[in-house]
């Protein structure tokens, strides 16, 4: 499939995402929410990627939704009045889908189901939902020119893509809360300072300090590391570490007859391993697990 939004390019088993609307600062649209729904769905049975770079094309990562658009900018139906049972029981109805379920909330949840490793390249303004996007993802990295912003109240909204959830568990409810009240956009230091992001880099040294860590990464089994992201994420909200236990062992028992033993045999033998298992056809039997 191709994209009217983004770009999709796979070299060396690591695939970039680039939000690819540049004389707009990558402002976030339906259509773009749609086309990456599709490529992180996609990227999940391709075994060509093991690791994903999500960034942005020109001086923006995304400058948050689009407000340009005609109507309801956020893409919802003003003729519904969806209730909490509707939530529940219709969420998967195409007209909730389309007219009353948050469209970042969407890219969010396409991206926490993802089997591969995500890495956001923040290279600019990553505001709204350019902010709160890369929180499902699973490590970011900043330029000296990021500017982060949770800037919904400012403008009479709630926070969105699922970020309630995730941002209290990257930076705490002090800094979640505060950072979405008062909507300051952060620098990349105060980012740091506040454990969002995990390092600056030089704008010059962005994408090869990303490409890096991300080669790095590649490297590993595609098993391993599709079941080390979900037991990560899953294991630590549930309400015991018996659950977490559960899993563990689960997953312990099928990679250590697959791509365990290549990875014992190569460091006994003292070379690089040769992982084969494939994330799209030899996953165990228990995954998803959370269905």
């Amino acid at each position: 499939m191709s994209y009217n939004t983004l770009d999709y390019t796979v070299e060396n088993n690591v695939l970039t995402l680039l939000l690819n609307r540049p004389d707009a600062l990558n402002s976030f649209t339906v259509e773009m929410a749609n086309e990456l729904i599709d490529a992180f769905t996609r990227a999940n049975d391709d075994d060509d990627v093991r690791v994903i770079v999500v960034t942005g094309a020109g001086r923006a990562f995304c400058a948050g939704m689009d407000l340009t658009s005609v109507g309801n900018v956020f893409g919802l139906d003003d003729n519904l009045e969806p209730t909490m049972d509707d939530m529940h029981d219709r969420i998967e109805d195409q007209a909730i889908i389309e007219g009353v379920r948050d469209t970042g909330g969407r890219v969010t949840l396409a991206i926490y189901d993802c089997k591969k490793p995500v890495i956001a390249a923040i290279n600019g303004a990553a505001v709204g939902i350019g902010a709160t996007m890369t929180c499902a993802m699973d490590i970011r990295i900043a330029s000296e020119k990021a500017r982060i912003g949770f800037v919904f109240n400012k403008i009479g909204i709630t926070p969105e893509a699922c970020s309630t959830w995730f941002l209290p568990r990257i930076v705490g409810m002090s800094n979640a809360l505060e950072w979405s009240y008062t909507g300051e956009i952060l620098d990349a230091q105060k980012a740091l300072d506040g454990r969002f992001i995990r390092s600056i880099s030089s704008a010059d040294d962005l994408m090869k300090d990303v490409y890096e860590l991300a080669n790095k990464i590649a490297e590993h089994s595609p098993v391993s590391l599709a079941l080390t992201r979900q037991m990560m994420y899953r294991n630590s909200a549930m309400e015991h570490p018996i659950e977490a236990h559960k899993v563990d062992s689960l997953a312990m028992h099928h990679v250590s007859r697959y791509d365990g033993k290549e990875g014992v045999a190569s460091f006994l033998e003292k070379r690089k391993p040769e992982f084969k298992a494939k994330a799209s056809t030899e996953m165990p039997s228990f995954y998803p697990w959370w269905d």
